[in-house]
């Protein structure tokens, strides 16, 4: 049995997917969701579904009896503190975790353990304990190390449309990963069916290629077939803009944090390997996993052209 958490959102409806179209048929699924009515209905007759939160004990109690693996992924609240928002969020499912003795799990985390700035990255660093936490119930852990989304850029759309213009803090010349979720679904689909990994790791999702800003702009132009360009924001102005929106204070700095410290290079001390290269070491507090590749496939100019052109001219 496999217990898929937020299966209704951006990772979790493609991991879902994939998982129902493996060939051979998977074991199991069972999802847990608020709202069951948000689930297509060729999807609700293939799964158990578990309604409810799962930072709810009882939900989480519910969902992980006799279940073999997790995907876990946390949907920030953002009226909440960072740390209540990632660690409170996630201890109801530790504890049910270790009470159900449940073997594996897969979480949806971020880059930077281990670098300098990993300490004060805002929602990276609460991110990161979240992890420890999970890995404390004495499961086997594989933590996606993700970059930032491709899929971030959706909430430019609108911009992007009428003014020919994304905004965000990062120096424009600054070259970092970036990742389209469908990849990290496959990522985590491939650690679920092939459970043969033990103890406690990161698994770094890199995308194919690093792009800053300015690259950003001139493949959205290409694609497009119109202009696009960068702004960058100052730190203040984003922070006002968050709290403005009604988040948290502190989330809202958690934001900023998060932004300053990949701007510092957080993203970037991870090396991309194919599939074909050198296997990749990558460490957490607790132990070292091996992986063949860090590179996945979907190109930014693929992305485009396929979510982006068609939210843009919707």
């Amino acid at each position: 049995m496999i217990v898929i958490t937020a299966p209704t959102g951006n990772i979790g409806s493609h991991l879902l997917t994939r998982l129902l179209d493996s060939d051979p048929a998977p074991e199991d699924l069972r999802v847990v969701v608020r709202d069951p009515a948000r689930l297509p209905d060729v999807v609700r007759e293939r799964v158990e579904v578990v309604t409810g939160s799962h930072g709810d004990p009882e939900t989480v109690d519910r969902a992980f009896a006799g279940a073999d693996a997790v995907f876990w992924l946390v949907p920030p609240d953002s009226s909440l503190t960072p740390e209540a928002a990632y660690s409170g969020f996630t201890r109801p499912a530790a504890k049910a975790l270790t009470r159900h003795g449940v073997g594996h799990v897969v979480g949806v985390s971020a880059l930077g353990r281990g670098t300098p700035a990993a300490g004060r990255a805002g929602l990276v660093t609460a991110s990161l304990a979240m992890d420890d936490l999970i890995a404390s119930s004495g499961v086997a852990y594989r933590a996606l190390a993700n970059p930032s989304f491709f899929e971030n850029l959706l909430e430019e759309a609108d911009t992007i449309r009428e003014n020919g213009v994304f905004v965000d803090c990062l120096d424009a010349d600054r070259k970092a990963p970036l990742v389209a979720v469908a990849d990290i679904a496959a990522t985590a689909a491939s650690l679920l069916l092939d459970r043969t990994w033990t103890g406690v790791g990161s698994v770094p999702v890199l995308g194919p290629q690093d792009l800053s800003p300015t690259d950003l702009a001139r493949i959205m132009t290409e694609q497009l077939g119109r202009p696009v360009r960068y702004e960058r924001q100052s730190y203040d102005d984003l922070h006002a803009a968050l709290v403005g929106y009604g988040l948290d204070k502190e989330f809202a700095q958690g934001v900023v944090d998060m932004k300053r410290a990949k701007d510092e290079g957080l993203d970037a001390g991870v090396p991309r390997t194919d599939a074909h290269a050198s296997p990749a070491t990558t460490s957490t507090t607790t132990s070292t996993t091996t992986t063949t590749t860090t590179a996945t496939a979907t190109t930014f100019e693929q992305w485009c052209a396929r979510v982006l052109k068609p939210a843009v001219r919707a």
